[in-house]
């Protein structure tokens, strides 16, 4: 059973529907407590940093509980931004701290490369990670933000939008997209596929 946080920062339907359609069996917890039985947890998102606030506390204490258990997390878009140390989107707010680096606005160049970056882009897959396992380089991805992870020793796949960011993460069962997979066809259902398998593990 894989634990969908709802913390009021995007619309749920569309990623239940996706891991529904690889077989997941979800539930979306109430209270931190419910965590306990999760096999896995997904934070999606979308919008500000500062949403994550509601996640402070005995959330962050349940999920950290969970990773220490071996337990998958996946982060996505705003949920893997999460991930890191923080962003310059809320400065004075931590992230969970899991990966190094915080979070930065895209610059974008004035000459067609605008922010936010919305709409269809290419991974180019830099490491191998069980997150991307079958996943083809150049494959095509759909995105929505305007910020962006740092890349790192933990970047499995990069994109470029007026420059390059991480928009795969993966350390051990810690793993994070910065595309929307629940948006991204068989390539996100490829991605989801794969979280679900490693909570089965």
């Amino acid at each position: 059973m894989i634990a969908l946080i709802d913390y009021r920062a995007g619309n749920l339907t569309s990623v239940r529907k996706a891991l529904a359609a690889v077989g997941a069996q979800v539930f979306t917890p109430e209270t931190p407590s419910q965590l306990a039985g999760a096999d896995g947890v997904i934070v999606p998102g979308v919008g500000h940093f500062a949403a994550t606030r509601t996640l402070n506390g005995e959330w962050t204490e349940a999920i950290l509980e969970r990773i220490g258990e071996g337990r998958p997390i996946l982060g996505i878009c705003l949920g893997m931004q999460w991930l890191f140390e923080g962003s310059d989107e809320a400065p004075d707010l931590p992230g969970l701290g899991l990966l190094g680096g915080r979070c930065y606005r895209l610059k974008g160049n004035g000459q067609g490369v605008k922010v936010p970056h919305v709409g269809w882009n290419s991974l180019v897959l830099k490491a191998s990670g069980s997150i991307a396992d079958g996943v083809p380089d150049e494959a095509q991805v759909y995105f929505t933000h305007s910020f962006v992870a740092p890349i790192t020793a933990e970047t499995v796949a990069t994109t470029d939008h007026g420059e390059l960011f991480a928009s795969i993460v993966q350390r051990g069962q810690v793993a994070g997209v910065q595309f929307h997979p629940e948006k991204s066809g068989d390539i996100g259902l490829r991605v989801l596929r794969n979280f679900v398998d490693a909570t089965r593990m």
